[in-house]
């Protein structure tokens, strides 16, 4: 057994003063008062590791021109076996910068100029390849608004408006299931002669509830045909972004339908009209409304190594700093469904924490010392 002694802990779901972290391997003993084993150390503060809930890092590279960007498949408006991690490239100096400020994990999808962009991966910021950095999946990734009607110089069949996008989706998905409905009437030789191709079998899941569907939407119209097409087909579905929305309505019916949402990037440059009414303030709102939300980078549009610095508007907006440190920890990890392994320092759960040199919400304040599952990934000394 190891540990360290923090005179604040923020465990992930509460605060201890005067505690030590003991660790085991790669999992977590305990948190308390008393020693075990030898202390590696004493510091002001230990937090969780971070992690950021929806990220192109590995995709879009620092460093390398933009037409080596790989976040975006060109080739058709509808690809739902694209998997993010085949296009990850762990040389990218970012995930250095990440893990130096405690950003330890990152859930990378697919760009958002597709209608179906393809799989998310759940990885690990320091690992030596994508192979030993992916440790989980958390659904599919889409598209509403304005970017898949922007792709029109792409290849495939794209787009051009709004409803354009949503009838190429609703018709994929009423193919699927009007097949499955075949299926299941079929008998014997019949339905035996009934087959899905590969990315059917990913819309099927889709469809059948099996795999949730991450759909980038920025406006609260787009968000309401997000919910109309859930409606139809019976999706589960999850909000990615929901910067532009600035009346509490659309908030207060994610929340009654228990939809979560992944907010931000909330100190991003507004760059497109569909962004036109995004500020901090809208974060009000979402807090207010009482929605479940996770906070994300979307880098390169915000670094990933400022994910927690994020946090000071949810300060503003009332958060204790016990909040804001579980909405980068545990409620990020609860979004992407890793919270029974990350997001928090209890028994059991990966060894994954930051030792901070004073009060992190100081900005003079940095790590010392990051672990990741039990392992020094980053020491002063």
């Amino acid at each position: 057994m190891e540990c360290v002694l923090g005179k604040t802990v923020y465990t992930g779901t509460s605060v201890k003063k005067n505690a030590y972290v003991c660790f085991s391997g790669k999992t977590i003993g305990s948190v308390s008062s008393k020693k075990q084993g030898d202390c590696r150390g004493t510091y002001p503060v230990i937090t969780p590791a971070f992690i950021d809930p929806h990220s192109h890092i590995g995709m879009r590279r620092a460093g390398e021109p933009g037409d080596e960007s790989e976040s975006n498949e060109k080739m058709d408006a509808i690809i739902p076996l694209t998997d993010a991690l085949d296009s990850v490239q762990m040389d990218d100096a970012s995930f250095r910068d990440a893990v130096e400020m405690g950003v330890l994990y990152s859930c990378v999808v697919p760009g958002s100029g597709n209608i179906i962009g393809g799989l998310s991966a759940v990885i690990r910021n320091y690992a030596s390849n994508s192979s030993e950095a992916l440790i989980a999946r958390a659904g599919i990734k889409s598209a509403f608004g304005y970017n898949p009607m922007s792709t029109q110089t792409w290849k495939g069949t794209r787009p051009s408006t709004r409803m354009g996008a949503l009838a190429m989706l609703r018709t994929k998905l009423h193919e699927v299931r009007q097949k499955e409905l075949r299926r299941k009437k079929a008998k014997g030789a019949k339905k035996k002669e009934i087959t899905f191709t590969a990315p059917e079998e990913i819309l099927r899941d889709i469809l059948a509830r099996k795999r949730k569907l991450r759909a980038h939407v920025h406006k609260s119209d787009d968000i309401a045909a997000l919910l109309r097409l859930t409606d139809e087909f019976g999706l589960d579905v999850q909000v990615e972004h929901a910067c532009d929305v600035h009346s509490p309505a659309i908030f207060r019916e994610l929340r009654k339908r228990g939809i979560p949402v992944t907010y931000g990037p909330v100190d991003a440059f507004a760059y497109k009209v569909e962004l036109k009414h995004e500020t901090w303030r809208n974060a009000q709102l979402l807090v207010e409304s009482g929605a479940e939300f996770g906070l994300m980078t979307d880098h390169p549009v915000t670094p990933c190594r400022q994910l927690f610095l994020q946090t000071r508007w949810f300060t503003r907006c009332g958060f204790s700093k016990q909040d804001a440190v579980e909405l980068v920890s545990f409620k990020n990890a609860k979004i992407i469904g890793v919270d029974n392994i990350l997001g928090s320092l209890a028994k059991r759960k990966w060894a994954s924490f930051v030792c901070w040199s004073g009060d992190p919400f100081d900005i003079t304040s940095y790590p010392e010392a990051v672990f990741g599952e039990g392992k020094e990934l980053l020491s002063k000394a």
